[in-house]
């Protein structure tokens, strides 16, 4: 049996599997990949232990794995995190960006369009159904406006990704999409400029909903007391050195992390309730 030192939990402890992480596959399979490769170098040197980093096949999928013990913790988006501490799980870390715990979504379409959300014959490109700013928080916004996602468009599409949604959009083969804003200006230019470049001052926001927190790590109910410490400690140092902060900017878009109050995110059910069809 091969033995590993956990990271800032103080004690030996024998290990004989790897310590397996999930990814969701939010900004595209390929981007997530190379994130994923980065990821377990990172946190295999600083927990000491061999680490498996999986890119989740779809939202689902990663919810699945949190569920079965499949990943022992993964970075979720938010309803991800809310539905895995409904079943047992918790929420660890949550990223701080530009200032903020929390984030917006903004529904954005090409300025040259010249669309409104009460334009006729719209066609949207959305992330995810389990996408928190890629699809949630857009019909929580259209229904508080007395507009329905499914009866106001005449087609909507998953993308599965918000680049190959933005990329869509782009294309003409949707008229809007939705991405996330963070920041007091909650301005979704570092979403666009990630996703598209250059493109992104061809893109105006049509509206934006209300808030979220912040994407977050979350174990699985299924991870042990130590392993949870020595994950907890690698997330909140990230921020302390030149390597960590590389990590934080290319993988979680993020300054550093915080802990995630206890149960923060299972308020989002009331909101995600509101945005499903009834």
């Amino acid at each position: 049996m091969r033995t590993f030192f956990l990271g800032g939990v103080g004690s030996r402890i024998p290990m004989s599997t790897s310590l397996p992480f999930g990814l969701p596959p939010s900004m595209g399979q390929e981007h997530a990949a190379r994130r994923a490769r980065r990821l377990e170098a990172y946190l295999g040197n600083v927990l000491a232990r061999e680490v498996v980093v999986k890119v989740a096949a779809s939202y689902e999928s990663l919810e699945k794995d949190l569920l079965s013990g499949a990943v022992t913790a993964a970075w979720g988006p938010p309803f991800v995190c809310a539905r895995t501490e409904a079943y047992g799980g918790r929420g660890l870390v949550r990223g701080i960006r530009d200032g903020s715990a929390t984030y917006r979504s903004a529904i954005i379409a090409l300025k040259a369009r010249k669309l409104t959300l009460e334009s006729e014959g719209l066609k949207a490109a959305w992330v995810d159904r389990d996408s928190t700013a890629g699809y949630l928080l857009p019909q929580a916004l259209l229904r508080d406006r007395g507009m329905h996602g499914w009866k106001k468009f005449t087609e909507e599409r998953f993308a599965g990704s918000y680049r190959a949604a933005v990329e869509d959009v782009l294309a003409g083969r949707a008229d809007l999409t939705a991405v996330w804003a963070s920041g007091e200006k909650s301005a979704p230019a570092t979403a666009l400029g990630e996703l598209v470049g250059p493109r992104a001052g061809e893109f105006e926001v049509l509206a934006y909903s209300r808030e979220s927190p912040n994407d977050g790590v979350v174990l699985s109910s299924k991870s042990d007391d130590p392993t949870a410490a020595a994950l907890e400690r690698a997330f909140l140092t990230m921020h302390e050195d030149a390597e960590g902060l590389g990590m934080l900017a290319e993988v979680f878009q993020a300054e550093r992390f915080e802990p995630a109050p206890r149960g923060s995110y299972r308020a989002l059910y009331d909101l995600v309730f509101a945005a499903l069809p009834g």
